[in-house]
């Protein structure tokens, strides 16, 4: 089954007419985007978007051999021209599957929001699901078996991180599915920063007229590998969680892992953690401790640590670090002993761990010795644990640069 996409963008395409914000003066060439239209073996057409047969001969496909143009978007939208020799567009019921002359068994999904999804099998079994801008599965309980998983899905994987999440908990989507953005709009930076934001969902985006073919080894070669292991750095209030949350967005049953306790009669910090737990999906978990061995080692969802600064807080607390005497007597020794033992666990992990730290060493020099011990601590335990990560992110000003992976 091959899939044309002759666009990826939203449904007012990118850049926006008369938009003078900063992503869309920044999508040119390969970063612009037509409204989302797919293209099926030549048979199917999913959306029709304005210039659209234009959009097909620069892709070197026809739409000659269209017998099915299908809309998903919640209203049919403005008028739109059909060209010559195509069908009206139209609408499956939810739920209903038909069949095409070609082979093609199109199917409408249900959604949790307006719209209209549809999983397109092929004549050779491929599976193809493809749903619209702010559109995820409805009524996903009931896990799935290989037959059953999707070869592509194109989604709205910017906009609705939750649906991958979905159809990953089934298994609807696996390790080998190739999970393509699509309506692709101005609310995240174009380029380099959007591929790096979605590969660590394991999704990726791909230029308008770019075709797919499902199955293919070249397409499961381009599924983004997603890091096992990350460590996000950044300072103060410079958008670290954010990004650490963002990260895992898109996968089912996280465990989120709090060390800062809940601080009883600091209003400040309740404060914080509210807005914390606000921002987290409904389905995610939460666990307040430093424990921090166990986690790593044993079974389960993915872990987000948020953070290791506050871990090391109560590390050099019971180790007495704050007492130079204690500090020298052995405490200095425990503490190296207990960032070796979280390192080592964080190597032989099999989950998907995802570890905030502060980056504290390029401000000024703490004015009190216990601060500077601090400090040199802090650092040393984001070496050790950047050390077992395949991927390090330092946030600055909200913006992720990549220093490994």
């Amino acid at each position: 089954m091959e899939v044309t996409l002759l666009g990826t963008g939203a449904p007012a395409g990118l850049p926006r007419p008369d938009c003078p914000c900063a992503v869309c003066a920044t999508s040119l060439g390969a970063d612009a985007r037509a409204a989302t239209a797919v293209l099926v073996d030549g048979a199917l057409l999913l959306d029709l978007t304005p210039g659209a047969a234009f959009a097909a001969a620069r892709a070197g496909r026809s739409l000659t051999g269209v017998r099915q143009v299908l809309l998903s978007h919640p209203h049919d939208g403005p008028p739109v021209e059909v060209p010559a020799g195509l069908p009206q567009p139209g609408r499956v019921p939810d739920g209903r599957e038909l069949t095409q002359l070609t082979g093609h068994r199109v199917r409408a999904v249900a959604l949790d929001a307006p719209g209209t999804g549809y999983a397109v099998t092929g004549p050779d079994g491929q599976r193809l699901l493809y749903l619209p801008p702010g559109g995820a599965p409805a009524g996903l309980h009931e896990p799935v078996d290989a037959d059953g998983r999707y070869d592509i899905v194109l989604a709205d994987v910017v906009g609705r991180p939750d649906a991958l999440a979905k159809l990953r908990a089934v298994g609807a989507v696996g390790p080998t599915t190739d999970v393509v953005a699509v309506h692709l709009d101005h609310d995240v930076p174009p380029g380099a920063e959007t591929r790096r934001r979605l590969a660590a969902a394991g999704a990726r985006a791909v230029p308008d007229g770019s075709t797919l073919t499902a199955g293919s080894y070249e397409n499961v070669s381009a599924v983004p590998d997603v890091p096992r292991r990350t460590l996000v750095l950044g300072g103060a209030r410079s958008g670290k969680s954010v990004e650490a949350e963002r990260r895992l967005e898109s996968f089912p049953d996280v465990l989120y892992v709090a060390t800062g306790g809940t601080r009883g009669g600091d209003g400040e910090w309740a404060s914080r953690v509210a807005l914390h737990r606000e921002r987290r999906p409904g389905s995610w978990r939460t666990a307040e401790t430093c424990d921090l061995v166990p986690l790593l080692g044993a079974d389960g969802p993915a872990l987000l640590i948020d953070c290791l600064s506050l871990w090391l807080t109560d590390a050099m607390d019971s180790v007495g670090a704050w007492d130079d005497a204690e500090w020298a007597g052995g405490g200095e020794r425990e503490l190296r002993r207990r960032v070796a033992e979280l390192a080592g666990a964080l190597r032989a992990t099999r989950r998907t761990v995802v570890l905030v730290s502060n980056e504290v060493g390029s401000g000024i020099v703490p004015a009190t010795a216990s601060g500077r011990r601090y400090r040199d601590e802090l650092g040393r335990l984001n070496a050790a644990v950047a050390g077992e990560c395949e991927q390090v992110v330092l946030v600055v000003a909200g913006q992720g640069v990549v220093l490994r992976g």
